[in-house]
């Protein structure tokens, strides 16, 4: 209806002018708003009984994989690290079965695990997180920790991970509650020094203390659109006591705290003989929760996860089945992009060998094999499209004067 005096329009249900609400909706004898419209979609659905219960992820033990089953499928997709499967395959199971567990008369109530990787860059610990992914029955999401920043400074605030969350489970706040969040480059937040500053530490120990509500379990107020919060903006509160936080990082380094920590007691027959003992070449494998402290996490987060796993520094070997084996292995990936094109694309035996050398040489873990590849095949991407070609084999021969054609180009251009 229209006001009269003022002639303005106004809601039909809730008796608001134009200027008070967001839009206005005009029907054949009258006005509806905007807020009046999302009221009455609420309504209909309840009555009608299609209104989301809020109950969550419906889950049942015999349809739960096992921690076998779940290693079984990680080994389809990433190499080795067996250790890391295995700690992230029986975590992610406890993490199901805590979500079914029901009120007993015992009262016990089992505790989520958290769980911590590491290891140096390129050796799988994102695909893990990423792999893991494609068979979970739960919302799943990856975050980055080197954009958190305390609250009031540049950056995003730490309640951005779980707006994350929310987005994946489409906003369903019963199924964000029982989600898995992957936490990457947990490292980049370590203490910057035990040296006191005139400037605080904003993105490195003010982002752990920040995270230890989260990880612990605990009602946090979450931006729906993520952001800044401010004063009038709607919360959505969320639960984060059946949330499973796994934490990766390459913890660069680390190996040094490490060597020192084994090196302690070195006086005596018996200390040397414990030395002598240690895998130089593999040092992560020694890592403790003391470790992590050295290198700058503070004590309460490291508490808050209790599982700490390591992943292996990758060889020859793991680098030349990586290069193939896997069923989204790099070389799969260009035969595909070029059965695209109608041509059919074949590496001789010796340029994987070559590929690998130069991956072992660059020290870039499987991140090195693409973009080694990336640089042997750009030209004939380029070229061969536009080619009325069926056939393609890429040689030793070729291989190699890509590679050093574009290394002497870097050079002359440095």
């Amino acid at each position: 209806m229209a006001d009269s005096k003022s002639n303005k329009r106004r809601c039909s249900f809730c008796g608001r002018s134009e200027n008070e609400v967001g839009f206005l909706i005009t029907g054949m004898n009258g006005y509806i708003c905007d807020s009046c419209t999302a009221q009455a979609y609420e309504i209909t659905q309840e009555a009608m009984g299609t209104k989301p219960t809020g109950k969550g992820v419906k889950l049942n033990m015999a349809e739960l994989p096992k921690p076998l089953e779940i290693k079984t499928f990680l080994d389809q997709y990433v190499i080795g690290q067996d250790d890391a499967k295995r700690f992230l395959s029986v975590s992610v199971y406890n993490h199901y079965k805590r979500l079914l567990q029901k009120e007993s008369a015992d009262d016990v109530e089992i505790e989520k695990s958290n769980i911590i990787m590491v290891g140096s860059t390129g050796t799988g610990k994102t695909l893990l997180a990423r792999t893991i992914a494609k068979l979970l029955h739960v919302p799943f999401t990856i975050v980055d920790a080197t954009v958190l920043t305390e609250a009031g400074y540049v950056g995003e605030d730490i309640e951005s991970i779980l707006t994350r969350l929310l987005q994946v489970a489409d906003y369903n706040v019963a199924e964000a509650e029982q989600g898995i969040v992957f936490i990457d480059e947990i490292d980049k937040i370590a203490r910057k020094g035990d040296n006191p500053s005139i400037t605080r530490d904003v993105s490195g120990e003010g982002v752990q203390q920040g995270l230890l509500k989260l990880l612990e379990g605990s009602v946090v107020n979450v931006p729906p659109q993520g952001g800044r919060k401010h004063p009038d903006q709607k919360m959505i509160p969320v639960n984060t006591k059946n949330i499973l936080f796994i934490c990766g990082g390459a913890f660069d380094g680390i190996e040094k705290k490490i060597a020192q920590r084994l090196n302690t007691h070195v006086v005596g027959y018996g200390a040397s003989q414990k030395t002598a003992q240690v895998d130089k070449n593999n040092m992560m494998q020694y890592i403790a929760p003391q470790d992590l402290k050295s290198f700058g996490l503070i004590p309460e987060i490291i508490g808050r996860l209790p599982v700490l796993t390591y992943l292996n520094p990758l060889d020859r070997e793991a680098l030349r089945a990586i290069l193939t084996e896997p069923k989204n292995s790099i070389i799969k990936q260009y035969i595909k992009l070029f059965e695209m094109d109608g041509i059919k694309l074949e590496f001789d035996s010796d340029v994987f060998e070559y590929i690998v050398d130069k991956a072992v040489e660059y020290k870039l873990g499987a991140r090195g094999l693409r973009s080694i590849v990336e640089t042997i095949m750009m030209d004939v991407m380029f070229e061969i499209p536009s080619e009325k070609k069926e056939y393609f084999v890429v040689t030793l021969d070729y291989a190699r004067k890509q590679l050093e054609k574009t290394n002497l180009a870097r050079l002359q251009t440095a």
